[in-house]
């Protein structure tokens, strides 16, 4: 479920030319790495991976948003719309993080 949602969320932010390629490459990195880690119930290395790829992309999401936040008068419905995704899947990481930290102990890890 995790994975779904930021994977909609990711879609919805990058339909605008408004955040750069790095956020999509970012964001969907990470979520091909929760993907292994879902594969690999018994993999630590690949929930740490997530886990530590989730929190990279706080701080980058952070800074994409921040930069590339257009003015008022270039926000439009879709911009708006796209945007407001970006900053949603951002909200949610903190959350999606305590549940994957919670996988990684259940997997063993200390």
């Amino acid at each position: 479920a995790i994975i779904l949602v930021h994977w909609l969320l990711t879609v919805w932010g990058c339909m605008n030319d408004m955040l750069p390629l790095s956020y999509a490459w970012g964001n969907f990195s990470v979520l091909a790495v929760g993907i292994w880690a879902i594969v690999q119930r018994d993999s630590l290395d690949a929930i740490t991976m997530f886990l530590t790829g989730l929190l990279l992309t706080v701080l980058t999401d952070i800074i994409h948003v921040s930069i590339f936040y257009p003015s008022h008068d270039f926000l439009r419905d879709a911009k708006r719309f796209s945007i407001g995704m970006a900053i949603f899947s951002l909200l949610l990481k903190p959350v999606s993080c305590y549940l994957v930290y919670r996988m990684y102990r259940e997997r063993g890890g200390e």
